[in-house]
């Protein structure tokens, strides 16, 4: 197996912090992070445009040509229109949901904000996700942000995980845990 195992998680917190550094001077951080959070969900939402973005037969200019009409489009920044193209040119634009997820993630950081994960069997409303976001903002004493999944397999409860403190009120998880006393017995 070769050495070289092509791009790396470093190399997509290089560019993301390069267009950080690049953002904060300029100060169109919070400009840039929408931006950002724009392009990651056209990735997501448009199987047309994921499937250019991974397609390593698609010609540079084609790519730098439907980027150009996407900033227009959503009218982006001239600085994140140029990023882009950055990326296109040097080839890297394959990487471009990892670089931004990691822009998006290092602009939290910056911000102090605690990365926490909320599972609940029930799909809660808006008012219940801020009320405990709030409830843990209070309790770890730094602002959250908070990433929200409905998983109906918990069957009852919610799992909470901010960094590695973990709460699993789940009825799935006290199951599990009768069921390995029962083996134990």
């Amino acid at each position: 197996m070769s050495k070289n195992t092509g791009f790396s998680i470093t190399s997509a917190e290089r560019y993301s912090l390069a267009l950080f550094e690049l953002s904060e001077e300029n100060n169109l951080l919070s400009q840039i992070e929408d931006q950002s959070l724009s392009v990651l969900n056209l990735i997501n939402q448009s199987d047309d445009f994921r499937n250019l973005i991974k397609d390593p037969t698609v010609n540079q200019e084609d790519l730098s040509e439907v980027i150009n009409k996407i900033t227009e489009k959503n009218k982006f920044d001239v600085l994140f229109k140029n990023f882009l193209n950055f990326l296109i040119q040097k080839r890297r634009f394959f990487f471009v949901e990892s670089i931004l997820k990691s822009f998006i993630e290092t602009c939290s950081r910056k911000r102090g904000e605690l990365k926490a994960k909320l599972r609940s069997a029930k799909n809660l409303s808006n008012d219940e996700i801020i009320k405990i976001t709030d409830l843990l903002t209070k309790n770890f004493s730094s602002k959250i942000k908070l990433d929200y999944e409905h998983d109906e397999s918990l069957i009852g409860g919610l799992v909470v995980q901010v960094g590695s403190a973990m709460v699993d009120t789940s009825i799935k998880s006290k199951l599990q845990q009768i069921e390995n006393k029962m083996i134990e017995a």
